[in-house]
């Protein structure tokens, strides 16, 4: 793999649940190795599935605290910190240049990290010595308002910034939890429409296809299988629009838990 030195690619992370940092699974040590395949980032801009609200809300706080935004996991989880910085002068610039592109844009002055956030990074970056940036999500919005958010902050890469999109390429957590509680099986399709799903996104982007992967609800197999909700998948065409038109994506991950749960993760550039 070659990345450009002086350009930061993006990337989209299937994050997994908050045991991801204590399980040993193909996704954690994936997650260990990232910092491997880029340039050390100056400052980190990440959208998080678990920062949902109305529009884009930029986090402005200069000490970002945790939120453990999960229940039932390992005692131990809870008791993890990962104290890197926030970047107030980079949330402006943030807040600027999404205004430029006719987001209207709204700041919070304090908001901590929540899993979608601090377990990627606590595996990737461990040191937590990177500024970072929080992004949200709108649910309410669809793969071409977020793809926009990612172009309207392009031009971060050239000055260091990594920017990433914190989600997961297949999400169906009704079709474990479900079974879990009637004590039935998860549908033996699942692992069938999983692998359809993702291996269109794989063809897409090898294409270059960009209306197709916009449009995925429609042209993608298997939509609501995949994701009952939208949430989960919006950070990957914000990570997507980051790259600029005619970016390169590469499949970098793409380990399976449980026989349907996806771990893809992409590079763009």
């Amino acid at each position: 793999m070659s990345v450009s030195a002086t350009k930061m690619p993006t990337l989209f992370i299937s994050h997994g649940g908050p045991n991801i940092v204590i399980d040993d699974i193909a996704a954690r040590h994936y997650l260990e190795g990232l910092s491997g395949l880029f340039p050390r980032p100056k400052a980190i801009v990440i959208m998080s599935a678990h920062f949902e609200a109305d529009g884009v809300v930029v986090v402005s706080d200069p000490k970002p605290e945790m939120i453990y935004d999960f229940g039932g996991f390992a005692p131990e989880l809870y008791e993890m910190q990962y104290p890197a910085p926030g970047d107030p002068d980079l949330a402006g610039r943030v807040v600027g240049l999404l205004g430029e592109a006719g987001l209207e844009p709204s700041t919070v002055g304090k908001r901590g990290y929540d899993h979608g956030v601090w377990t990627p990074l606590k595996l990737a970056f461990p040191e937590a010595d990177i500024p970072v940036v929080q992004v949200s999500i709108d649910p309410h919005r669809d793969a071409a308002w977020h793809y926009r958010a990612g172009a309207a902050l392009a031009p971060l890469r050239d000055d260091g910034v990594l920017l990433i999109g914190s989600g997961h390429i297949t999400h169906n957590l009704r079709a474990y939890f479900g079974a879990a509680r009637l004590g039935r099986s998860v549908d033996p399709e699942m692992p069938q429409k999983v692998k359809a799903f993702t291996d269109w996104f794989a063809q897409r982007f090898a294409a270059g296809d960009r209306q197709a992967i916009l449009d995925w609800k429609e042209k993608a197999p298997y939509p609501a299988d995949n994701h009952p909700t939208d949430e989960h998948l919006m950070p990957l065409f914000f990570a997507y629009g980051a790259a600029g038109e005619g970016a390169h994506a590469e499949r970098t991950h793409d380990s399976v838990e449980q026989g349907f749960f996806a771990y893809d993760s992409w590079l763009f550039q």
